[in-house]
């Protein structure tokens, strides 16, 4: 009984990897061809991007000062307070801003497409795509690709800045850190080299997010409720698989 539901179980996860696989190796295929609606790329790149700089801002800045707050607790112990800013830039830039960013677009836009494009599925307007000749994956999935491609990584340049200055407040401002001290350390520890590498984590998990939430929406199955179904497990999913794509990729950049 266990091996049937755990050999079911693989081979769902296997059909779907499958699925997400196909699905990239198709979108990078249209996404070469005309017509090229940067229209609709626009539309996507201001609702993944811009709609998303409020709650990546605020959460940025207090998150730069909760592990601020958090790190001066552990560096007073023996006395380095000095490096309190440039630990915190560096956490920022190679971790905490990519992970955080990605995961928060997840919630916010990742769901939105999944459930658009499922209900669009359900409604069979997908269906109605292909009677007019147009490719539902040029149309619909390329530009949200594209779109996540290219806005995470700038998004999470927006979280380092502002969990930077969260940084800087309490560190020099509550806590009393030289602010010549602060910043001659960041500028010691941190190279570009830690930025760009962290940007190149923000557009895989940016791919890694769309690919998922596209897919879930585009082979949604069951209605209204599995249309509620699929955009949960999209923002699972799209979750884990960040987390876990993260390890890999800190393994091979850093």
């Amino acid at each position: 009984m266990i091996f049937n539901v755990v050999g079911r179980a693989s081979l769902r996860v296997f059909d779907q990897v499958g699925g997400i696989f196909l699905l990239l190796v198709r979108s990078a295929q249209w996404a070469l061809r005309p017509p090229f609606r940067l229209d609709i790329l626009i539309r996507q790149m201001e609702f993944v991007g811009v709609q998303s700089t409020f709650i990546i801002g605020l959460t940025s800045l207090f998150t730069g000062m909760a592990f601020t707050l958090q790190g001066y607790y552990g560096f007073r112990i023996f006395g380095g307070e000095d490096f309190l800013g440039a630990s915190m830039v560096l956490a920022l830039t190679r971790e905490l801003s990519p992970v955080l960013a990605a995961i928060l677009v997840t919630g916010r836009a990742g769901s939105a497409m999944c459930a658009e494009l499922g209900s669009m599925r359900v409604s069979e307007q997908i269906d109605a795509l292909f009677t007019m000749a147009v490719n539902p994956i040029q149309y619909l999935v390329v530009p949200r690709l594209l779109a996540c491609l290219l806005m995470v990584p700038l998004l999470a340049i927006l979280f380092d800045v502002l969990g930077s200055f969260g940084s800087y407040l309490v560190a020099v401002k509550i806590i009393g850190v030289s602010s010549q001290t602060f910043f001659d350390q960041i500028i010691r520890m941190v190279s570009a080299a830690d930025v760009w590498k962290g940007m190149v984590k923000a557009a895989v998990f940016g791919l890694v997010l769309a690919l998922i939430s596209c897919y879930k929406g585009l082979y949604v199955t069951g209605g209204a409720e599995g249309i509620g179904r699929a955009t949960t497990q999209s923002v699972v999913y799209s979750s884990v698989a960040i987390l876990v794509s993260d390890y890999f990729l800190t393994d091979w950049l850093f």
